[in-house]
């Protein structure tokens, strides 16, 4: 079903079978309020700028890697929390942490820094 032109509703394509296509989804930020990173940017550039071999931080490059930091923890977390409910708990602790670290090959870069 497809909305008439110039009525101001987004438009349904229709596939090759036919049907409608999915509508394409909007950026975020047409939302009044939405924020794109959940950590504070000028937190993560001051970070940035701590590094003496940093002279030059782009806003893209600060929002980048506020979104890999975000994603980052979000998939230790998620580990950990697996951890914690094969010992049938649903609060994280360290020791969920180090048993993520130590079972996960991508964050064998961490094992020690707990420490």
């Amino acid at each position: 079903m497809a909305a008439a032109a110039g009525s101001g509703t987004p438009r349904e394509e229709e596939g090759p079978s036919g049907e409608a296509a999915a509508p394409q989804p909007q950026a975020p930020t047409s939302v009044p309020g939405a924020r794109l990173s959940r950590l504070p940017l000028a937190r993560v550039k001051a970070l940035v700028k701590a590094d003496p071999d940093v002279t030059l931080a782009g806003q893209e490059a600060i929002f980048i890697l506020a979104r890999a930091a975000e994603l980052f923890v979000e998939t230790i977390a998620k580990d950990a929390y697996c951890c914690a409910q094969q010992g049938k708990r649903k609060t994280l602790q360290r020791r969920d942490l180090d048993n993520a670290i130590e079972a996960v090959d991508e964050f064998a870069f961490l094992e020690g820094t707990l420490d």
